[in-house]
């Protein structure tokens, strides 16, 4: 029922020999005309020695100031982690000491 039906191809009937084509037209190719550079309206950027020294000074404080951020997400991951950790700790001891002294 759902089982795919695979086409079935014909047999070839024998060997098709296309017609010969003979060239009507002789096409002779012109290249096309090389296009002329223009000029640009922006000026070039120039690279001098303290713009470089700006820009790894820029690069420096966004990689100190990506870092530092990371750093206290993870500080206060680490100390929400903990106090969690410290309040279960402190339950189940009430919870236990409850318990006993029924």
């Amino acid at each position: 029922m759902l089982r795919p039906k695979v086409p079935t191809n014909p047999t070839p009937t024998g060997l098709v020999d296309l017609p010969a084509v003979e060239p009507t037209a002789i096409v002779r190719y012109t290249p096309p005309p090389t296009p002329v550079a223009q000029s640009s309206t922006r000026p070039a950027v120039e690279l001098t020695p303290g713009t470089a020294l700006t820009l790894v000074g820029g690069g420096a404080a966004v990689v100190l100031v990506v870092g530092a951020v990371l750093v206290s997400m993870f500080l206060a991951v680490a100390i929400s982690g903990a106090s969690v950790a410290v309040c279960a700790v402190v339950l189940r001891s009430l919870l236990a000491s409850g318990r006993t002294y029924r």
